[in-house]
């Protein structure tokens, strides 16, 4: 894990909010704090970033972020349907411009057939204008796993900015 390169992409999202004044915000699970803590990790983050939620259980994802039940039992936490309404929840909590949820299954237990360890689900939402799902697959222990998952999703909001 190269936790400077989490800060070098971190420091190139805050650049980009800041030009516009905007603000950022996560929804974590699997991650378990990774993303926000590579945020923090760049001096005057806080100019651009005010809050972030891990919502590692079930119970959490619902009564934190607003995630349905229903969907919830119908497509299971580490699904799409799921970091969508993650993400939603985030900036509407938070009043953040852009915002990223993450649910995965990090191993080295969890997986199933359906969802091996190392899916993750990660969405982006940028103010009401761009709202993307995509799931990953990743290899590597737990912590790789987790590793690359705050990586792409860094990489992917940056792209999003510009």
């Amino acid at each position: 894990m190269d936790l400077n390169n989490l800060e070098i992409l971190s420091t190139n999202l805050g650049a980009l909010l800041q030009k516009d004044n905007m603000y950022f915000t996560a929804a974590e699970s699997c991650t378990g704090g990774l993303l926000s803590q590579s945020i923090v990790s760049v001096p005057g983050s806080s100019a651009w970033f005010g809050s972030s939620f891990i919502t590692y259980s079930n119970i959490s994802k619902h009564k934190v972020l607003g995630v349905s039940k229903e969907t919830l039992k119908s497509f299971g936490a580490v699904s799409e349907q799921v970091v969508k309404e993650m993400v939603a929840g985030a900036l509407r909590e938070s009043k953040a411009n852009l915002g990223i949820a993450i649910s995965g299954i990090a191993g080295p237990g969890g997986g199933s057939p359906e969802r091996p360890v190392g899916t993750v689900c990660i969405a982006w939402k940028f103010n009401e204008d761009i709202e993307v799902q995509e799931t990953c697959y990743f290899d590597g222990n737990r912590n790789e796993v987790r590793y690359q998952t705050v990586v792409k999703a860094l990489e992917k909001a940056i792209l999003l900015l510009n």
